[in-house]
């Protein structure tokens, strides 16, 4: 089963509603914050490049070393492929990131064929890929794909965000995190989104692309 997939921002609305009669503390959010973000892109291979490219690094930084990418002429598989180690470096890759966006560009993975996988299915399809790790694949099926009850625990953004909004001593560690979300699903993925947006309205800055 794939499941409820987010495509507009009424099914961002009609989570946030849920969320929010659900568990209180969410309607402070959209009190702080206003709607919550699609953030939805295209799928395919430059969604899971963009993903690699953030990995480790601020919005900021991660946005700028995507544009040098694309202005080099990086932007496709074949390129990234037949890149040599320094012009990618030069975009400001460091040389593990060349290593995976090559392996990436040359996995043959099929972005058709996986719009109609269960989540777990295209985790298992994704995760040998060099460089892509759970957190990567759970962007991408938020993101790319919109699978509406995705949550990434890893998420240090959306951890501090809940340590803040539920008063914790600390940020949540996985497994705890994982129980506290399990309370949001079937959207656990506008949850998240919310989250960011608090993390944002509170750090003065993005903790997710936008």
């Amino acid at each position: 089963m794939v499941g409820r997939i987010i495509t507009c921002d009424d099914d961002i609305a009609e989570g946030t509603a849920w969320l929010c009669a659900t568990e209180p503390r969410f309607a402070q959010v959209c009190a702080q914050t206003g709607p919550w973000p699609l953030r939805r892109r295209e799928d395919g291979f430059a969604a899971l490049r963009d993903a690699i490219i953030g990995q480790q690094v601020s919005v900021a930084a991660a946005n700028a070393i995507k544009s040098r990418v694309i202005e080099a002429g990086f932007g496709a598989p074949d390129a990234i492929a037949g890149g040599t180690e320094d012009a990618l470096r030069a975009c400001g890759l460091s040389r593990q990131k060349v290593r995976y966006l090559q392996a990436l560009a040359g996995s043959g993975v099929d972005f058709d064929a996986l719009r109609s996988l269960p989540d777990e299915e295209v985790i298992a399809q994704l995760l040998p890929i060099p460089g892509i790790g759970r957190w990567t694949v759970e962007m991408y099926l938020m993101f790319a794909l919109g699978r509406a009850d995705v949550f990434a625990v890893d998420d240090l953004a959306l951890a501090e965000a809940a340590r803040l909004l539920f008063d914790l001593a600390e940020r949540p560690k996985r497994k705890e995190f994982n129980a506290l979300s399990a309370a949001w699903s079937p959207w656990r993925a506008v949850a998240a989104r919310g989250l960011w947006a608090y993390y944002a309205a509170c750090k003065k800055r993005e903790g997710v692309a936008p």
